[in-house]
């Protein structure tokens, strides 16, 4: 285990695979176990698996749970169905983003009181609890957090639905992009949810530790490739997807950031509206852009972009795209240089090199079109 670190329930799995591991967000991670590019390949071309139980996992409930999370979130929740997510943020008055999230509405109890669950990302798991209880009613509001105590797998992939199916007495076909309901795996209770972090279809499933070990097994049986933070690294980033703390960050903006489809300012007052207003009016002074790198070139995350000489911005991602055979990343420049055509350089190694623009995604995968659509209503 790598120092300060905890494992997650499936530690054993990973040592068995001889998986290279590292902390992330506090927790002792695999980096890769076959290769990156291998474990890339397979989620593209047939279905991978990732361990993300170190992601935050919050229960909620209230007769008012949604109304209370508009005031977090620029998104509108009121709108959601039972069994259905919406992709959204935490912001701060600023419009500063503090996380980003999904929501995932499992509708009423008996008595009517409205339950449902966030995930939100490993390194703000703590942040965002305090941020919760802070501003959650908790004479209204229950708030559960089982982060530690549930398994989360990620199964993505052209084959990831059908092999998954296989484990499970549950439709899993039924379940729309952005939907998720409970089920069985192994006769105990499993929450299915068809969302992922890689551009492909394919599901998050969340069990005890027994069941998640039992899954993890199956799976491997049917010859699901074990992928670690790297491959899920170069898939998001071929998606599209930002990684909080380095694409978003308390200091950029939904606006900034590619993400106005997250806002609607018509729903009434939210941290952040003020800001987001007068954003929106304005215009953004800067705005996030995607980069194509020419040769082997890598921009990697901090690496000056510039313009006429001078540094007028910053690399936040960047990585060797195995899909496209190119270097692919992320940059935040000033909004009247962040249209296709304009002329930028890339500080590479005290060498400035040329980029080309790259329309997001940078990839389009047959589902990717379907997931981006469902996590926008």
């Amino acid at each position: 285990m790598t120092p300060d670190s905890r494992p997650t329930p499936l530690s054993g799995q990973h040592a068995q695979l001889q998986a290279k591991m590292m902390n992330f967000g506090g927790w002792d991670m695999p980096v890769q176990y076959q290769g990156i590019t291998a474990e890339h390949h397979s989620v593209r071309q047939s279905a991978g698996m990732f361990d993300i139980s170190h992601m935050g996992k919050f229960l909620l409930a209230g007769p008012d749970l949604r109304a209370q999370l508009q005031l977090l979130v620029p998104s509108d929740l009121s709108q959601l169905v039972p069994g259905q997510a919406k992709y959204s943020v935490f912001l701060n008055p600023q419009a500063g983003i503090l996380d980003d999230l999904i929501f995932y509405f499992d509708g009423y109890a008996d008595s009517g009181i409205e339950q449902g669950k966030l995930i939100v990302n490993a390194a703000t798991t703590s942040k965002d609890k305090a941020w919760l209880l802070e501003h959650l009613d908790p004479e209204d509001i229950g708030f559960e957090d089982v982060s530690t105590e549930k398994v989360l797998i990620a199964v993505q992939g052209p084959r990831a639905i059908a092999t998954l199916q296989t484990l499970t007495p549950t439709d899993l076909k039924a379940i729309r992009p952005y939907r998720h309901q409970g089920g069985l795996l192994f006769d105990q209770a499993a929450w299915f949810a068809r969302t992922g972090y890689t551009g492909e279809d394919g599901f998050e499933v969340m069990v005890d530790p027994k069941i998640g070990q039992q899954l993890w097994q199956a799976l491997l049986d049917q010859d699901v490739v074990p992928c670690g933070l790297g491959a899920r690294d170069t898939l998001r980033l071929e998606a599209g997807m930002a990684l909080y703390g380095q694409d978003i960050t308390d200091s950029t903006t939904p606006y900034e950031a590619g993400l106005g489809w997250l806002v609607n300012l018509d729903k009434g007052k939210f941290i952040g509206s003020e800001a987001l207003q007068a954003q929106q009016e304005q215009g953004p002074e800067r705005q996030l852009v995607g980069l194509q790198m020419q040769g082997r070139h890598i921009a990697r995350h901090d690496y000056p972009v510039l313009a006429e000489g001078q540094e007028i911005g910053i690399i936040t991602s960047g990585t060797f795209s195995p899909t496209l055979g190119k270097a692919i990343a992320l940059a935040y420049v000033p909004s009247p240089l962040a249209e296709l055509g304009q002329e930028l350089a890339v500080l590479i190694r005290g060498k400035p090199k040329l980029p080309r623009w790259s329309n997001l995604p940078f990839i389009v995968v047959p589902n990717l079109e379907k997931l981006r659509d469902n996590r926008h209503c």
